[in-house]
């Protein structure tokens, strides 16, 4: 307990409060995002970040909203590494930019993909959160299909691309796709490149 107190010295109330919370979201993704899923109770989640359980309830007022929180947190860390990888991309690397970035999350970081794409499959406070990061994504891959001038036409190719990443990253992270990262990575933005080629002039 000393050695909790001294590591607490000098630090404010909220920062404190911060630091907690951020350890639980931590945990609560490990536990979440374990394969098959784990028991991600605020006992099991306080044990894996080593704080009471008083603690849990400082920051969250029962499991359901913990585990909203959870994909809240990886979500948000998603949004921001696609959005940070297209900004810095050239014109003509953006596909590749982006699919590397949310490769290097979801799948070099398997807790987090299987937050973002099978936990919703699994946890019922989740059931309507496996969509929420949808319409941005189509965003962004309608903005790369530039070829195709019917709006409609690009929005229906936009969402069923994003269909066919969601289920190629499902069927990697549950271990029914076997091919190497790499070739994901190339197949992807492959798609990317050529999806509106039988739309185009």
């Amino acid at each position: 307990m000393g050695t909790t107190r001294r590591s607490w010295a000098g630090v404010g109330i909220e920062e404190r409060r911060r630091v907690r919370r951020e350890r639980l979201l931590t945990a609560g993704t490990d536990l979440i995002g374990a394969p098959g899923g784990a028991i991600a109770n605020g006992r099991a989640v306080c044990r894996a970040a080593e704080l009471t359980e008083r603690y849990f309830y400082e920051s969250f007022t029962d499991r359901d909203t913990f585990v909203r929180e959870v994909y809240a947190h990886v979500a948000k860390q998603a949004r921001e590494a696609l959005a940070a990888a297209v900004a810095s991309a050239p014109p003509t690397g953006v596909a590749e930019a982006a699919v590397r970035a949310f490769v290097g999350l979801a799948v070099d970081d398997p807790a987090k993909g299987r937050v973002l794409l099978l936990a919703p499959l699994r946890e019922p406070a989740l059931s309507s959160r496996g969509l929420e990061l949808a319409p941005a994504f189509v965003a962004l891959v309608e903005g790369r299909l530039t070829g195709i001038e019917d709006r409609a036409i690009r929005h229906l190719v936009a969402v069923g691309l994003v269909g066919a990443f969601t289920s190629m990253f499902m069927g990697y992270l549950e271990g029914d796709v076997t091919v190497s990262r790499e070739m994901l990575v190339a197949h992807c933005v492959s798609l990317l490149e050529h999806a509106g080629e039988a739309y185009g002039p």
